[in-house]
């Protein structure tokens, strides 16, 4: 503890000039005016997003210092690396922390776990292990890397953490090249902060010495802090930006088009693919699908096997994947209507689909399908569940038929296989006889997964209520219709 008196040691996250902060005063003395939007004919991928850049602070200090809700230790599978950060992170948290370290038996490659804080200003500590670096298993380095990454954010919105500082994950013993590191921190943080931003306030970026001229060439990169600098920023972008996610793309789980190299037909058919995705972001998304007419017609004629349907309908998804990659979809992504919570009593993840915040009538419904492959395509890999909040929908969020059964057709077939459960909660009677046509006479492969959910505590024997986001209607309108005991749960401060 410090002396009565004495000016502490740490220091507030508040009082630290943000990312923006310093770029700002330099355009104000050289009096630089911004480029107008219609001067730029090529967006980045990371696109100039003020609200995102008032969230970053880079800062040239000892993490341990920090004083904000969460700071990052990195260490071994053991958690007793002596690094320079665990080193002293350890120092100023004090003996207890060695004790509680001991009762987590350890953490794997790419997991995070947490402990408290103890004599530090922060009040937790997220503990992490970087991966050990050799070339030649890179893209396994690079995997784990960013599980690292995105595992503390994931943990830092589970806990409903206003702020964490990050310590450089990659040390010098693990031998792991600074500059690929920060990468792969960089673009993991954005994207994260694209879907969730509204969980965190502050993402500190602290570092050495040693760190500080990588982080400051390659942060523009990830968050330009203007349109002028997006645009500069873009050439130096590296040519694999990851997924969605951040994730890096591994070539080898790519699906392959060509199913029998050598042949003449598959050579024209993967120059025709290669024509086709020459195209994307400036056609119309009608002609993203193909002719659908002739595919049919094929089917019908007996003139395409299973397989070629089914490299036809990957090679369609592709498609919608690398235009939703490509395009800016923070208008679609501010409504709200669909974002991850936590788990269900099974473990899998639920991702929470919330029917009043679709404004069908006022907004691109296409970009609403992209959104909704942007962000579902990581999750549908493995099990997951959806609940749709049907309460106090109007005429105007009613999702068309037609929109239902294009993202159906459109969807990977990971999303159907792994979707164990639909929960529809608050239906009405009209939504339920909509639902059953839909689900009998459309997409009859759906109907067994619906589960109508009349109440919020018939819901929370499928989901904890600890592990699900509520909207503050959907709570005040549960509580009105089946009693007050609902409002016991507080809702989410992020909604």
């Amino acid at each position: 503890m410090d002396p009565l008196g004495a000016p502490s040691q740490f220091v507030d996250v508040d009082s630290l000039p943000g990312w923006s902060d310093a770029y700002e005063a330099k355009q104000l003395d050289c009096h630089q005016s911004p480029v107008e939007k219609a001067q730029i004919d090529v967006r980045s991928p990371f696109p100039y997003r003020k609200d995102i850049n008032e969230k970053i602070i880079l800062w040239k200090g000892d993490v341990a210092l920090l004083n904000c809700t969460a700071i990052v230790n990195t260490s071994n599978e053991t958690l007793t690396d002596k690094n320079p950060v665990s080193e002293s992170i350890f120092m100023h948290a004090g003996p207890d922390l060695k004790d509680e370290l001991q009762k987590l038996k350890g953490c794997r490659t790419g997991e995070a776990k947490l402990t408290k804080g103890f004599n530090l200003a922060a009040r937790f500590i997220i503990h992490t292990v970087g991966p050990k670096y050799k070339s030649r298993y890179r893209t396994a380095a690079e995997s784990s890397l960013y599980s690292c990454y995105r595992n503390v954010l994931q943990l830092a919105k589970e806990q409903a953490m206003c702020s964490v500082g990050f310590c450089v994950i990659n040390t010098l013993k693990r031998c792991y090249p600074l500059e690929d590191a920060t990468h792969i921190a960089l673009r993991t943080v954005r994207r994260f902060l694209e879907v969730h931003g509204e969980t965190l306030e502050k993402v500190v970026f602290a570092v050495s010495d040693l760190e500080e001229a990588t982080y400051q060439k390659l942060l523009p990169l990830y968050f330009p802090r203007s349109l002028e600098e997006e645009v500069q920023s873009l050439p130096y972008l590296p040519a694999d930006i990851g997924n969605a996610e951040g994730e890096p793309v591994v070539p080898e789980r790519q699906i392959r088009i060509t199913e029998k190299p050598g042949l003449p037909d598959d050579a024209s058919d993967e120059e025709g693919l290669e024509a086709d995705l020459s195209f994307i972001g400036s056609h119309a998304f009608a002609r993203m699908e193909g002719d659908v007419d002739k595919q049919r017609r094929l089917i019908l004629q007996g003139q395409l096997s299973e397989a070629a349907l089914q490299k036809q309908h990957q090679r369609n998804y592709n498609r919608w994947l690398c235009q939703a990659r490509a395009e800016d979809l923070s208008d679609i992504a501010s409504l709200k209507a669909l974002y991850q919570t936590g788990v269900d009593n099974c473990g899998r993840t639920v991702m929470v689909v919330v029917g009043r915040n679709i404004p069908v009538t006022l907004i691109d419904m296409e970009k609403a399908l992209l959104y909704f492959i942007h962000v579902m395509d990581h999750i549908a890999v493995k099990e997951y569940v959806l609940v749709y909040f049907h309460t106090l929908t109007n005429d105007y969020n009613q999702l068309d038929s037609n929109f239902l059964k294009k993202l159906y057709d459109v969807v990977d077939a990971k999303y159907k296989r792994n979707l164990k459960a639909l929960y529809f909660v608050h239906p009405t009677f009209r939504s339920k006889v909509s639902a059953w046509f839909f689900t009998t006479f459309t997409v009859s492969g759906l109907k067994d997964k619906i589960h109508y959910v009349e109440s919020l505590q018939q819901l929370f024997t499928a989901i904890p209520p600890e592990q699900i986001d509520l909207p503050p209607f959907v709570l005040e309108y549960d509580a009105r219709e089946n009693g007050p005991y609902y409002s016991s749960y507080p809702p989410s401060p992020d909604l």
